[in-house]
């Protein structure tokens, strides 16, 4: 069966998503055919042919590995001749040269593991390169500099790292102040009074030991709020304090703000009708202002949409409030404050089918893409901001700005899994964060009558949820399952394997980058044209031929009928229950356990068959 072009590359893309476990022969030829069928490298894959030693360009890809999520360099293929094998003159000799260029050559050393292995007929040398610590980026070519040497990886190519980008990498390695710099000649008269009282209140209430018996100076100065002059002559503000409570902080950086626009088309503007766009808003003020603002100009221009429930159905918004505050509050207050990026603002997009929040500066921290939104994984790049919105309240709300500090990212994903809806993409470039949230509902109308139609008894609201995703496209691995479902590890493998078994589902790699997709099957064509994927066959008749007079084993089984392991232990089990079939011993757990046909005077017809 051929697979999809964008599947190809997503399993590809993950293939050293857990460094430390070699890539042995098998999953070499799993490789190479894949990159085969693309035609091209991918993200976490270099080939090079190497013949005439290890190529100049290898110190780029080095450093972009390493700065990025790692991968694997293979030397001794030929993109050019469709990954042919390329004789190297002495593989030995190339690895060594490879290992000691990333513990001489490269800053600071990588130590990849390098392995020669035979793939038809000659000797390739595989390197695997793992992603470097965070505080220890970025990693690059001694040779060309800080500047000039460090790269990351984008698609299929070694991108140089741009000043900013370099920038951003090294004040990860430490918890950056810029929140806590001094805004030199503004003093306490440009703060908000309203919500400095109202955050001294809130202090004053929720942490007497700490404020109770302090003056208002006092808790300015303790808060970062306000910074002593060195020479004693009284206060400035602090970049964070101003954004926190300042009354307009625009006036002094005037870019430190939101913008939201709503395209009329999933491009952006509309060039047939010259419409560019059908609403735009600059919102200025402190962030508990731009918060309320910004989430009153999406509420303005959203619609409102049915979803199916237990009980009915529901009209709720296109995308819920909660994910929506959740994003536009983390774009503000996680956003890089240095002076490099205060010209840039925090961007919200509005098309028909998405909503794209976007700020300045990537991940911080040890939060990573996969584990975000997972307990315990969070990190402040702004501490000093995020403290002080603890308690300072939306205007015309009860709640704080930073109620949710440590678990916005869990909240905003829940929200949405009660709206039925598909979880944000995140999308982490270094220089910006973006999110984006899909305009779909996993469970519409049309996909409930869809799985309806599959005639399965027995599906869980997971595995509805995770079979609406596929529906639209989206191949699901063990993380994204969690992330949409709420649910463990263990269970999720469960689930996912019972997909399998029903066959409604297909596992496409093993072990480190398995992942799902619905099982395509023909059928009938429904009103758009698409084929409505039919229900899967009764199995018990197969099962019962395939056993004939014998006992036979699971995976015996499996060979006679070419279906999946998964597939043979469901049925068998229902042909145990009805009192067809019976293993030979007690304990059915292992794949090598036999089973026979029951007695004759036990029996009953199987259904179908």
């Amino acid at each position: 069966m051929l697979i999809p072009r964008i599947l190809l590359i997503y399993l590809l893309s993950r293939i050293v998503s857990r460094m430390g476990l070699s890539v042995n022969a098998e999953e070499l030829s799993e490789i190479v055919e894949n990159l085969r069928v693309l035609g091209s490298d991918v993200a976490d894959v270099e080939v090079k042919r190497a013949q005439g030693g290890l190529p100049k360009s290898l110190r780029e890809t080095l450093s972009a590995f390493s700065n990025t999520r790692g991968g694997v360099v293979i030397l001794g293929l030929d993109e050019a001749e469709r990954f042919k094998p390329a004789t190297l003159p002495d593989p030995a000799k190339l690895a060594a040269d490879l290992a000691s260029l990333c513990s001489t050559e490269m800053e600071p050393p990588i130590r990849p593991y390098v392995q020669i292995h035979p793939f038809e007929g000659v000797q390739v040398v595989v390197a695997e390169v793992p992603e470097i610590p965070r505080e220890q980026k970025p990693c690059y070519y001694k040779g060309a500099g800080l500047t000039k040497g460090a790269y990351t990886r984008i698609h299929d190519g070694d991108r140089q790292l741009s000043s900013y980008e370099v920038q951003m990498m090294l004040s990860a390695r430490g918890q950056p102040k810029d929140d806590l710099e001094r805004v030199p000649g503004v003093g306490i008269e440009a703060l908000d009074t309203h919500l400095v009282s109202a955050m001294m209140l809130r202090l004053r209430g929720s942490r007497p030991y700490s404020y109770r018996d302090l003056s208002a100076e006092e808790i300015l100065r303790r808060t970062g709020i306000v910074i002593p002059r060195s020479d004693g002559s009284g206060d400035d503000v602090s970049v964070g304090g101003l954004l926190a409570l300042g009354a307009y902080p625009q006036e002094h950086f005037p870019q430190l703000m939101l913008t939201f626009v709503h395209y009329p088309t999933t491009s952006g503007p509309d060039d047939e009708t010259g419409v560019r766009f059908l609403d735009s808003v600059a919102i200025e003020g402190p962030i508990p202002v731009m918060v309320r603002d910004a989430l009153a100009a999406i509420r303005r221009n959203m619609s409102r949409r049915s979803i199916t429930t237990g009980a009915g159905r529901q009209d709720i918004w296109e995308y819920p409030e909660t994910a929506l505050r959740e994003a536009v509050t983390n774009a503000l207050v996680h956003r890089d404050l240095s002076a490099a990026s205060r010209g840039s603002r925090v961007q919200v997009e509005m098309f028909p089918d998405r909503l794209v929040i976007r700020n300045a500066g990537g991940l911080y921290g040890p939060v990573t893409l996969e584990n975000l939104g997972e307990e315990g994984a969070t990190s402040s790049r702004n501490a000093a901001l995020l403290r002080v919105l603890e308690d300072v309240p939306i205007p015309g709300e009860d709640r704080a700005v930073c109620e949710n500090r440590g678990s916005g990212i869990r909240a905003m994903l829940v929200s949405l899994r009660r709206s039925g809806m598909t979880a944000p993409k995140f999308d982490d470039r270094i220089s910006s964060f973006v999110v984006t949230f899909p305009n779909h509902s996993l469970l519409s109308d049309d996909v409930v009558r869809w799985i309806g139609g599959l005639d399965e008894a027995g599906l869980t609201d997971s595995q509805c949820m995770a079979l609406g995703a596929m529906h639209d496209g989206t191949v699901i691995d063990n993380a994204s399952y969690r992330k949409l479902t709420g649910l463990d590890s263990r269970k999720v493998t469960a689930e996912l394997q019972d997909l399998v078994a029903r066959e409604l589902v297909e596992q496409v790699g093993t072990r480190r980058w398995a992942r799902y997709r619905l099982l395509p099957r023909g059928g009938t064509a429904d009103t758009g044209g698409r084929l409505r994927r039919t229900t899967p066959a009764d199995r018990r008749g197969e099962i019962l031929e395939a056993l004939g007079a014998t006992t036979a084993s699971r995976a015996e089984l499996a060979s006679r009928t070419g279906l999946s392991d998964q597939t043979v232990r469901r049925w068998l089990t229902m042909l145990r229950r009805e009192g067809l079939v019976e293993a030979t011993e007690k304990s059915t757990a292992s794949k090598h356990t036999k089973y026979r046909r029951a007695s004759p005077t036990d029996q009953a017809s199987p259904p179908n068959g």
